[in-house]
């Protein structure tokens, strides 16, 4: 799959947003944030983040500092997102 779109790596996200790499493997998985892209490399895969995806984890991010748990930082800012059809 080809695509204009900027994307970022974990590590790179993981350094923009605050959250290590673990975690966002983490939220992944539990299905907080959405699946970012996976680029194939011989029998490895990497995570990219669109430009969307890193601000969704920073919003989250920034609603963890304020007090909020995982569960509904995800759900605000997923809600958020729907309501801009996005």
């Amino acid at each position: 799959m080809t695509t204009n779109q900027e994307t970022f790596s974990i590590g790179d996200t993981a350094r923009m947003t605050g959250v290590s790499q673990k975690q966002l493997r983490h939220w992944e998985a539990r299905e907080f944030i959405s699946a970012p892209m996976r680029i194939v490399c011989g029998q490895r895969g990497y995570r990219h983040f669109t430009k969307r995806q890193v601000e969704q984890i920073q919003a989250i991010k920034n609603l963890l500092d304020e007090g909020f748990t995982l569960s509904h930082a995800s759900r605000l800012v997923i809600k958020s997102a729907a309501k801009e059809g996005l």
